[in-house]
């Protein structure tokens, strides 16, 4: 006789809020209506939900128009301008700095929205970068407001411009809870589409972490750009000179370059170190990469024949073959040209906005004197200038080969001014 079997309730479908579609939180709302989540992607610009909803999206992220086509057609991601009900919600609004301190405006804007439709024992997971006890000192009292159990944790992104959906997926990930089932029911989430290794801690660690990666590489940029300045004194080629010190098995030296941009380098440095004066190394880091671009023009007036040059500035990207421009040292380079009364243009084949006109670069370099190249896309170490008559470039990034110029073009960079 066959055992009557009974029949298992199907399994419900969960919902996951995703507050903030920028360069990271879009990419983790695609993946996450991969793993199988019904996906509501939160944003306050209307003009970018509209378009969404429409299907119509574009990026020069690897994979990602394919990944966000997949997600849009499988009829689980939705898109709102309103804070939605979940049972998971992802803060991913942008945290910048102002006056050299945590910008939380967006973060705690998007908590006390979602206090709205919080209900009990929905997760709310923070992914914007945040200075340690945010989450203990200003998330949690807002959500304490609502009087019912909840469940939070961070886990900060750590995947870069260019290279989005491979370090989403591949990167370790850190995660730290309020408590442990916080913490458990975060790593789930994020167990469905991170191939890279989970670690788990506490949730202030897990706040300090991503500040602490970031500063490490701020201070040894710094310390590169130091070599730079130091450079022409001394009588060496700084590009040399780091290549053969990270000869040695325990150095590892980043290169020189016309400053520090993105979304978190410049940034969270100010994040660790905003209540605490004791930490002047960090800070003396961060002083000597904004220093930068007052020396690149500096060097580019020793350059020039004229006193009011025309100046092409060859890309304002943050960094190489990616469209983002936030926090690039190219707005502070430009923005002391005109101070001084230079003519400047500019070319990005990237960048589709920025604070001046962007143009193609045969339409940039018409007329111009001199030329810095700022960001070393890859099209540019092999686009011919030759026949531009350009009296310099000066190219921070050691990017240029002499053959790309006209034989009168003086071609110049650190160590040789």
């Amino acid at each position: 006789m066959n055992k009557k079997t009974k029949n298992k309730k199907p399994s419900v479908q969960k919902t996951a809020s995703v507050i903030g579609l920028g360069y990271m939180g879009l990419p983790t709302a695609c993946l996450l209506t991969q793993a199988g989540y019904k996906v509501i992607g939160i944003d306050i610009n209307k003009k970018k939900v509209d378009a969404l909803k429409r299907g119509s999206f574009k990026s020069t992220e690897p994979g990602m128009e394919e990944l966000f086509k997949k997600a849009y057609d499988s009829g689980n991601f939705s898109f709102s301008t309103e804070m939605q009900p979940a049972d998971i919600f992802v803060i991913a609004v942008p945290t910048p700095a102002q006056n050299k301190r945590m910008d939380l405006n967006f973060v705690i804007s998007a908590t006390i929205n979602l206090v709205d439709v919080l209900e009990k024992d929905n997760l709310v997971i923070v992914e914007s970068t945040i200075a340690p006890n945010t989450c203990k000192k200003i998330i949690k009292p807002i959500l304490d407001q609502k009087n019912i159990p909840y469940y939070l944790a961070h886990c900060p992104e750590r995947a870069i411009p260019g290279n989005t959906l491979y370090e989403l997926t591949h990167n370790d990930r850190i995660i730290g809870g309020i408590d442990e089932k916080s913490e458990k029911m975060t790593e789930s989430v994020y167990q469905k589409f991170v191939k890279g290794q989970i670690f788990t801690t506490d949730i202030t660690t897990a706040e300090a972490v991503k500040l602490l990666e970031n500063s490490y590489r701020d201070v040894n940029i710094a310390f590169a750009n130091e070599i730079a300045k130091l450079s022409k004194k001394i009588n060496i080629n700084p590009w040399r000179a780091i290549e053969l010190a990270n000869r040695h098995p325990r150095v590892d030296i980043l290169k020189p370059g016309p400053g520090v941009g993105g979304h978190c380098i410049p940034v969270d440095p100010w994040f660790l170190v905003q209540d605490d004066s004791r930490a002047k190394f960090i800070r003396l880091a961060r002083n000597v990469n904004d220093s930068m671009p007052e020396h690149i023009v500096k060097y580019i007036e020793q350059l020039s024949k004229k006193q009011k040059p025309r100046i092409v500035v060859l890309g304002v990207a943050y960094k190489s073959n990616v469209d983002d421009a936030r926090e690039t040292p190219a707005t502070e380079i430009i923005k002391l040209m005109k101070q001084r009364g230079w003519e400047v243009t500019v070319a990005d084949p990237y960048v589709k906005e920025y604070n001046y006109p962007i143009l193609k670069i045969e339409e940039a370099l018409v007329n111009a004197d001199g030329m810095v190249l700022i960001t070393d896309h890859d099209n540019y170490k092999k686009f011919d200038f030759s026949k531009y008559k350009l009296d310099f470039v000066f190219d921070p990034r050691n990017a240029f080969k002499k053959e790309q110029f006209n034989k009168d073009t003086k071609l110049v960079t650190f160590g040789e001014i």
